[in-house]
């Protein structure tokens, strides 16, 4: 969407809207660490962030890269910088390819600044001279895929200082095709006020966006103040020299001062605040918290659907994805990014080409060994592995190899069942309550356009020992709402599914539209699941030295039990699926894995034996009796 189109809702709405920059890290583990924290800063709900371009296009690759993830991957709308610096006109070519491949819409045009080694700006041979020839070239060979966003300078910029000359120069660039102004940093909104109606006088109707610089430290704000040569308000040095030893304190003192500033630009029409981030989020998220711009616990938000969507180029329209991504979202993007079309409206040949293998970046286990063994510690029984489980549960960890984000206020209602589970060493991955037609505002299970209803059937998933794996296939069996799909590592799948196609799990019903399906079931994305579950359960086991307790404990779940999903098709049943699972446990959970022995009711069953074979729909079981 062109950010040009956001700006104009905010002003008839009246309703504020911000903006986030990022900057490429120089290192890999910085470029990680920011894209974590941009998954994170997603949810204070920006309608855009944009990438800065590296100086003289030093890292223009890995802003071309930012772009792709922040779009595609995190589902940010995103603007990329681009500069003249240093820019041939194949690489103006290359990063706009890049761009318009991710799904990217939007471009600040801008002539940047000289690279280091020179003290005086110039263009590259048949490279561009003033950001307005680079404006005039993507209008002219990208017409209007485009919204470009051009730089204003209330307070002038390095070399030139004169304000008449700085304002032709934005008109020009206005009327070559910007449609919307981001200015530098400032802090003196009395001048920036007085600018904006300069920009009127003169013609200039676009929106402009204020750029603004959160206080972090107070050494920093008086460098990058410095760096920028714009004005310091006395009333804010008063308020700050008092506290600059105490960065606690400058972060305090500064919210309310940035907010303040915010807070009268807003009351004189401007309608989006644009955040310089550093990379940083806590200063930037205790502005927006000031202002009471971040969404607040328990609020409905504005979803459009019940997953997180992707602006990929061509995922835009895509509405349908398995529920077996649902705590995997960036997996889920990378293993099917090579798809030609995604689902839209149903899950039919979309299905096509297969899933992207395991070795595609984002789907492998998140951290190093030492990092994920100080998360998870060093189980050594079963009952350790069900307590990591069930602290996850609980909120005491944040994640697991399975879930990259904490349990979410959906589970609240099937908690305590999902906490009994995993104590009796039935261990969870995926669940969701049913729902019978709860408002599309509510502010746990809504999403979608007003006015309209959500449903879901309840859903779990989970690892189960080959011990109980029989006891409990037999009780689905004899449930007519139920069905499921299990499957061992190396084993066939075992289902009692009616076919192959796809089974609904969350469905919507909203005005003036046909039912949307968007969570599915279905039999060829669950063995592609299949892989890369158990590979995250490996991946687990291997943090840990070969030959430790800890290793063989988990590797020895992971190479025997079963992973089963279990859809109760009556979404009316609130606990049909927990009432399965009485009187199952895992027998001693303190000693040694034992995937021979189920326990039901206190007793082991006489006819209770793991099967090797495949379960059919019509109940019969193909395969030899090992017990």
């Amino acid at each position: 969407m062109h950010i040009k189109d956001k700006l104009a809702e905010a002003h008839r709405s009246g309703k504020p809207v911000f903006s986030f920059e990022f900057f490429p890290p120089k290192t890999a583990q910085g470029v990680q660490n920011l894209y974590d924290r941009m998954d994170r800063m997603h949810d204070l709900g920006p309608a855009f962030v944009d990438v800065t371009w590296g100086a003289g296009g030093s890292s223009s690759q890995l802003t071309c890269e930012m772009v792709h993830v922040a779009q595609t991957v995190h589902g940010l709308e995103t603007c990329m910088h681009l500069t003249c610096t240093d820019m041939a006109k194949g690489k103006v070519d290359h990063a706009l390819e890049e761009a318009h491949k991710a799904g990217c819409t939007n471009i600040l045009a801008l002539r940047g600044d000289p690279p280091r080694d020179n003290q005086k700006w110039q263009a590259v041979e048949g490279g561009f001279r003033y950001a307005l020839d680079l404006i005039k070239y993507i209008k002219e060979k990208y017409n209007d895929h485009f919204d470009i966003g051009v730089a204003g300078y209330p307070e002038g910029c390095d070399d030139e200082q004169d304000p008449d000359v700085l304002m032709s120069h934005l008109k020009q660039k206005v009327d070559a095709g910007g449609t919307f102004i981001v200015t530098q940093m400032f802090y003196d909104v009395d001048n920036f006020l007085a600018w904006v109606d300069k920009c009127r006088a003169n013609g200039i109707t676009v929106p402009i966006v204020p750029g603004i610089m959160p206080i972090h430290t107070h050494a920093a704000f008086l460098r990058r103040a410095n760096f920028s040569n714009c004005k310091i308000p006395q009333h804010w040095t008063d308020a700050l020299e008092p506290v600059k030893n105490d960065d606690a304190e400058v972060r305090e003192v500064g919210k309310g001062l940035v907010a303040e500033m915010c807070r009268k630009m807003i009351s004189h029409g401007i309608m989006a605040l644009h955040f310089y981030t550093m990379n940083l989020a806590q200063s930037t998220k205790m502005v927006l918290d000031e202002l009471g711009m971040i969404p607040k616990e328990g609020t409905p938000t504005k979803k459009p659907l019940p997953w997180r969507q992707s602006l990929g180029l061509s995922r835009r329209e895509e509405d349908v994805r398995p529920v077996f991504w649902k705590n995997r979202h960036k997996s889920y993007v990378a293993r099917t990014q090579d798809w030609d079309e995604f689902p839209n409206g149903r899950w039919g040949d979309s299905r096509s080409p297969a899933f992207g293998e395991l070795d595609a970046y984002n789907i492998g286990l998140k951290g190093t060994n030492e990092q994920n063994i100080k998360l998870w510690g060093k189980p050594e029984s079963l009952r350790d592995v069900a307590d990591i489980f069930t602290r996850f549960l609980e909120g005491e960890l944040k994640s697991l190899p399975w879930s990259e984000a904490p349990v979410t206020d959906e589970a609240a209602p099937i908690k305590g069942d999902l906490v009994d589970l995993n104590r009796r060493g039935l261990l969870t991955i995926t669940s969701q309550p049913s729902v019978n037609g709860v408002k599309s505002s509510d502010a746990v299970h809504g999403w979608g356009p007003p006015g309209g209803y959500v449903y879901q059937k309840a859903y779990l998933e989970l690892l189960v020992s080959p011990a109980l794996i029989a006891e409990l296939i037999e009780r689905i069996d004899r449930q007519e709402s139920m069905t499921f799909y299990a499957v061992a590592k190396d084993g066939e799948l075992q289902t009692n599914a009616p076919s192959d196609g796809p089974n609904a799990v969350t469905w919507g019903v909203f005005p003036g539209k046909e039912i949307v399906q968007p969570t599915i079931v279905e039999t060829i994305s669950f063995l592609a699941w299949k892989d890369e579950a158990f590979r995250l359960g490996t991946d687990w086991a291997n943090c840990h030295p070969a030959g430790s307790a800890s290793r063989q404990l988990i590797e020895g779940i992971m190479n025997n039990w079963y992973l089963i999903n279990i859809v109760d098709n009556d979404f009316h049943s609130t606990r049909g699926i927990f009432e399965l699972f009485e009187g199952l446990q895992v027998q001693n959970l303190n000693g040694p894995l034992n995937n021979s022995q189920p326990v039901v009711n206190g007793h082991t069953p006489r006819h209770v034996a793991e099967l090797n074979g495949t379960y059919h729909a019509n109940g019969n079981v193909h395969g030899e009796i090992l017990n």
